[in-house]
Parts: C-alpha cells; sequence; structure tokens
C-alpha cells in the first residue's frame, strides 16, 4: 500500500482520459451550505442488463488471447473472477477456480468476494455522495461530526485524500489490545484512538501516507451524518440504486452468504479472522466482477454523484514528491506530464487480492478479484491491456495493493 515514483511511456498513454490537474493547481472544492439532517431519497435508475461485444472476428481474436494468459495465470496460482469491459460493452468475463475449495463450488457471476481496499472507493463516493447533497462540507474538522476524535486539526478531505498523518489502527491497536483474534468494531476502534490518542506520524496535511484509519474514520463520519449503520447506508443509496444485488458489508458476526467465496492462503489453508476483520470502511465490502462492472459504469452517467464532485474524486492531491503516482478523494491515480490519467485502486485483505483499473477516456475497465493469495493478480493489467488494444505490454503500471 504504498507510492513509489515511477517512469511511464508517454506514447501509448496519448489515448487516455481526464486531464489531471496542474501541480500548481490542487482541487478545490466548492464551499457547503450548513449541514443539515439527512432526509434522501434514494436514486432511482434504470437497471439495465448487460451488453457483450464477443462475437466479432476481433474480439474473438482478443477473447482467444486472454484465454490463453489466464491459462497460464490459473497454472502459476490465480484463482478468481476477471471482467474486461471497453465502451461500456463487456468483451471479456471468466470465472476460474473455486468460491469454495472443500465443497467444490466452482466461482460464478453471483460469488461475492472480499475487495479489501477496494472497498475504499465505496466509502469515498458515499462521503463524496454527503457532500454533493450538502450534508458534508470536506474542509470541515473532523470533529465537527465526531466529537470524540482527538485531533482537532484534521479535516474530512484529508482523509479521503491520506494526509491526516493518523497512524494505521491495524498497527496501533495491537499495542493497546491483547486480545488479537477477536474482531473490534469502528466503535471499539475510535473509543481506543479516543482514550489513548496514538500519535501522528506526521503534521495533517504536510505529505501523503496511505493509511487504513482514514477510512474507518470516514465510515464513522457516513453513520453519524445519516444517523444509519454503514452498511444499511451503502445498501440502500449505493447498491441497490445501481443494480448491485450480491454486494454487501461483512459482518463477522454473521454467517456469510452461501454465494460469498472463502479467502485462502497461497497453501489453499482458509485465512481465519482477526481484530481488524470488524472494521468497515477501508476494507469489508464483499462484491462480484459484475456488480463492480456496474459500480464502474454508474460514474459515466452521473447516477450517483455530479460530474463536478467525480471530476474532485480524480483530481490529484499530493505534490510533494515526483513521479506518476497520486491519490485523489478515493481512488488512486497514474498522472502523466502530457494530461493523461489512469483512474485505479488495488487491494489485498487475507488471501484476497484485487485489480481494479479504469481508463476513463476510452470506457475501458479491467477488473481481477481474487480469492485466494498471489502478489501476480497485482501484474494483470498490464498484460490485459496489452492483449485487448493490441500494444506492447507498458511498464509503470501500479504492482502493489
Amino acid at each position: 500500500m504504498r507510492l513509489r515514483p515511477t517512469n511511464f511511456g508517454t506514447i501509448i498513454f496519448s489515448i487516455f482520459f481526464i486531464a489531471c490537474h496542474s501541480e500548481s493547481q490542487p482541487v478545490a472544492a466548492r464551499t457547503n451550505t450548513a449541514v443539515g439532517k439527512f432526509h434522501e431519497t434514494p436514486v432511482k435508475a434504470a437497471i439495465a442488463p448487460f451488453i457483450y461485444d464477443t462475437s466479432s472476428p476481433e474480439k474473438r481474436a482478443v477473447i482467444e488471447q486472454l484465454d490463453y494468459y489466464y491459462k497460464k495465470q490459473v497454472s502459476a496460482g490465480f484463482n478468481g473472477e476477471v471482467l474486461v469491459g471497453f465502451g461500456g460493452k463487456i468483451i471479456y468475463e471468466r470465472y476460474f477456480g473455486y468460491s469454495n475449495r472443500e465443497r467444490k463450488i466452482p466461482l460464478g457471476p453471483n460469488s461475492s468476494s472480499q475487495l479489501a481496499s477496494v472497498s475504499k472507493t465505496f466509502t469515498g463516493a458515499a462521503t463524496l455522495y454527503l457532500y454533493d447533497r450538502k450534508y458534508i462540507n470536506l474542509d470541515d474538522p473532523v470533529q465537527n461530526y465526531l466529537k470524540e476524535f482527538p485531533y482537532p486539526n484534521i479535516t474530512v478531505r484529508m482523509l479521503l485524500c491520506h494526509r491526516s498523518g493518523l497512524p494505521d489502527y491495524t498497527k496501533w491497536v495491537p499495542v493497546y489490545d491483547n486480545d488479537h483474534n477477536t474482531p473490534i468494531s469502528n466503535d471499539r476502534m475510535m473509543a481506543m484512538m479516543s482514550l489513548y490518542k496514538p500519535a501522528l506520524e506526521f503534521r495533517p496535511n504536510t505529505r501523503f501516507k496511505y493509511c487504513n484509519t482514514n477510512f474507518a474514520v470516514l465510515a464513522r463520519i457516513i453513520e453519524k451524518v445519516t444517523n444509519m449503520s454503514y452498511a444499511d447506508f451503502m445498501s440502500k443509496y449505493i447498491f441497490q440504486p445501481l443494480g448491485m444485488q450480491h454486494t454487501f458489508i461483512y459482518d463477522p458476526a454473521r454467517v456469510l452468504p452461501p454465494d460469498a467465496t472463502v479467502s485462502y492462503k497461497r497453501n489453499w489453508a482458509r485465512e481465519p479472522d482477526m481484530f481488524a476483520d470488524g472494521v468497515y470502511g477501508d476494507k469489508g465490502i464483499y462484491s462480484t466482477a459484475e456488480d463492480m462492472y456496474r459500480w464502474d459504469q454508474s460514474f459515466y452517467q452521473n447516477i450517483l454523484l455530479s460530474n463536478e464532485t467525480i471530476e474532485l474524486a480524480y483530481g490529484p492531491c499530493s505534490f510533494e514528491k515526483r513521479g506518476v503516482k497520486n491519490y485523489g478523494l478515493g481512488w488512486r491515480m497514474l498522472c502523466y506530464a502530457n494530461g493523461n490519467k489512469v483512474i485505479y485502486h488495488q487491494g489485498w485483505w487475507h488471501g484476497n487480492n484485487t485489480s481494479f483499473y479504469r481508463f476513463i477516456k476510452e470506457n475501458m475497465t479491467i477488473i481481477v478479484l481474487g480469492n485466494r493469495f498471489t502478489n501476480n493478480i497485482y501484474h494483470q493489467a498490464p498484460a490485459v491491456y496489452s492483449i485487448v488494444k493490441g500494444v506492447p505490454e507498458m511498464k509503470g503500471f501500479d504492482t502493489e495493493d
């Protein structure tokens, strides 16, 4: 979960995406009115069936090459779901291996997998949903929403773009709690933060550092503003309006649905829960490749967010270090000197590795959800892009979680 400078050829990317903001012009949010009581009606969107573009000779040739590529990936240990979309149509969809190996249940379109840190794209968008409707001001101190939050100089925006300086709860909670196995809640984590006030890692808004605590706190802000649980809000206002029927928030106190995948280590041993599995917002969303494609396509249609707010989310926020990698409001991105951009996020939690790449200008999407640990997932996007576009494989894609 680190950002490292990298060099990347710009010729191929002359076809890509919306323009990045310049280093001298950081993204600025509009001024919001006073926060009021939450009283929104969920968006009503027509749920259209997927359109597949797989029958032309050109697409069949691409499919054949992708099948050959993934045959090698499976031989190397890959077990998971793959979906590639182009121009709003699905051009490749495959399910390799098991949802539950012990019971010989294969993966399929309804198999929900832990998204790990790709969950942050949802928490970020949910926060911006409330911002768009004037329930949250991004430049308000977090303490305006969570009185128990012990750091007065951290704003909502700093959480969204990982510039808060907060220490990662996965590191400091075990210092104060000897029980490392029983899942804790966001409330418990916040109570410990208020009680022990672990030291900030740097002065807020002075640099970027990826931190899971940021999005766990954002989940609590969502709950406080809406007076709903995070799970209920996400279901009612995000998942259901988009037709994401197999997407839900993990609750370690409940039995997983039958279609949910098991998380496996590389040796096929099951990954047990531990203390952090009860915390949500930074991870904890289960979804399918098809539901993730609905999520991806919703941004092109402005179903949940205005175009202005989407542009805000896609704007880079950290300029202390040079390099193409950056982070916006809930999204990682690759920004290039010629103004081109890739929007993406990746994740790793237990045996789940996830990769979600979005090439905005082309409306091309690569979704890979794995439930058996393998780092190879983070190397698949450049190969898949190369095959689909018929260009040499590019270097510089993010190869970390």
